[in-house]
C-alpha cells in the first residue's frame, strides 16, 4: 500500500477520558497487574512495572502489544520492558500478549480489536498470517505500527510505521565480522522454522560470508534439544569452526554444546541479554549483534500515543526506523555492560 502520509481520522472518545486524564496527571501511576484467557495465553495488563511514574495529561489509553515470542525467552523481556516504561510515561495501559504459533498470534490481535483498544503493536514474523487480521484493525479505524519482525511486509499490510533491524544488512554485517576474524566454516542455527526474520539473518551471513555455511534448524521452545541436536552436529562436522546463533539463549546453550562435543568451534550471536554481555567479557561467546529490543517496545507504544495525540507519523509512513545494527565485542562490552546490568540491554 503506497501513501503519501498514513493518517487516519482519529476516533472520537467519551468526554469522561478527559477527567479521568487530568486525575491521572495528578499523581503517579500504579504498577497494576491482572490477567485473562486470550486466546489460550495469557495478556498482561501493564502500567510500567520499574519505570518512572507517567507525566502525560493525554487522555488515558489502551494499547495492545502482540508479539510471536516464546515462552522462556529473555529477548522479550527487554522489548516489553521499554514498553512498559513508554506506556508509563504516556498514561497507557499496556495490554501485552504473544505466542509463537502465528495462528495463536493471529487471534489474539482479534482479541485485542474485540476489545476496542485504541493501538495495537504488533510482529511480523509469519506474516502471511497476520494479513488479514491486520486488515480487520485497520477497517475497525484502530492505528497498527509493526516492530522486530516484518520490515519487508509492513507497508503491504497497511502499518502506519515499523521500528526494527533490517534482519538481511544486520546479517550480511555479520558475515564479514566472521571474516575478520578467520571464520571458515559457520553454522548457522535457526530456532523458529519459517520465521522470515530468522531466515533472512542466516541468508546475510551467507551472502557475504567467505567460507562456508550451513543452516541449522532446532525447536526453539525445547532447550535440551538444541542443546543436543547442536553437539550431535559439531560431534559430526568437525570442520565447523563458528556456531552463529539467532538469540542470546541459543547463544549460551550453544557454548555448552561446543564444550560436551570437544568442539573448538566459536559461537557468535545476534541478539544481547545480561547474560549474554558476561559471555562476551568472558571470551565464551566471541560477539553479538545488538538490534536494542528496549528501544523498539519503547518506540512502538510511544509512536501510537504521538499519532493518537499528535498525529505524528516516524517515517512519513514510508521509511522504517532502523534501531540496529550494532556490534558488541571485548572492545566495547565493558561499555554496554552497566546498561544490560540494568535490564534494558
Amino acid at each position: 500500500m503506497d501513501r503519501t502520509f498514513p493518517f487516519r481520522p482519529f476516533r472520537s472518545r467519551p468526554r469522561g477520558l478527559v477527567a479521568l486524564a487530568a486525575a491521572g496527571a495528578a499523581s503517579a501511576l500504579l504498577i497494576t497487574g491482572c490477567s485473562s484467557s486470550s486466546g489460550g495465553k495469557q495478556a498482561q495488563q501493564d502500567t510500567g512495572s520499574g519505570a518512572p511514574a507517567g507525566n502525560a495529561s493525554t487522555p488515558r489509553m489502551t494499547i495492545a502489544m502482540v508479539t510471536h515470542g516464546g515462552p522462556g525467552d529473555t529477548f522479550w523481556d527487554l522489548i516489553r520492558k521499554g514498553a512498559q516504561t513508554a506506556a508509563a510515561k504516556d498514561n497507557v495501559k499496556l495490554v501485552y500478549s504473544s505466542d509463537p504459533n502465528a495462528a495463536t498470534q493471529a487471534n489474539l490481535v482479534q482479541n485485542a480489536i474485540d476489545q476496542k483498544v485504541d493501538g495495537i503493536a504488533v510482529t511480523l514474523a509469519k506474516p502471511d498470517a497476520m494479513k488479514a487480521v491486520i486488515a480487520k484493525a485497520t477497517a475497525a479505524g484502530i492505528p497498527v505500527v509493526g516492530f522486530n519482525s516484518g520490515l519487508g511486509q509492513w507497508k503491504e499490510q497497511g502499518l502506519l510505521q515499523f521500528f526494527g533491524q533490517d534482519e538481511s544488512v544486520a546479517g550480511e554485517a555479520f558475515g564479514e565480522k566472521l571474516n575478520q576474524v578467520g571464520a571458515k566454516k559457520a553454522l548457522c542455527v535457526i530456532h523458529e522454522q519459517g520465521n522470515v526474520g530468522l531466515e533472512a539473518r542466516c541468508a546475510g551471513v551467507k551472502k557475504t560470508f567467505k567460507g562456508t555455511t550451513e543452516n541449522l534448524y532446532v525447536t526453539g521452545t525445547d532447550m535440551p534439544a538444541v542443546k543436543s541436536t547442536i553437539s550431535a552436529k559439531l560431534r559430526q562436522d568437525t570442520a565447523v569452526d563458528h556456531v552463529v546463533t539467532l538469540g542470546a539463549p541459543f547463544a549460551l546453550t550453544a557454548a555448552q554444546s561446543a564444550g560436551d562435543a570437544g568442539s573448538e568451534a566459536r559461537v557468535a550471536t545476534f541478539d544481547l541479554n545480561k547474560d549474554l554481555v558476561a559471555a562476551v567479557k568472558d571470551g565464551s561467546v566471541r560477539f553479538a549483534v545488538d538490534q536494542q529490543p528496549y528501544l523498539q517496545g519503547y518506540l512502538a507504544v510511544d509512536s501510537l500515543w504521538l499519532y493518537e495525540t499528535n498525529g505524528n507519523v516516524s517515517g512519513g509512513g514510508r521509511q522504517p526506523v532502523l534501531t540496529g545494527p550494532a556490534f558488541v565485542d571485548k572492545d566495547n562490552v565493558d561499555a554496554v555492560a552497566a546498561f544490560a546490568a540494568k535490564g534494558t540491554r
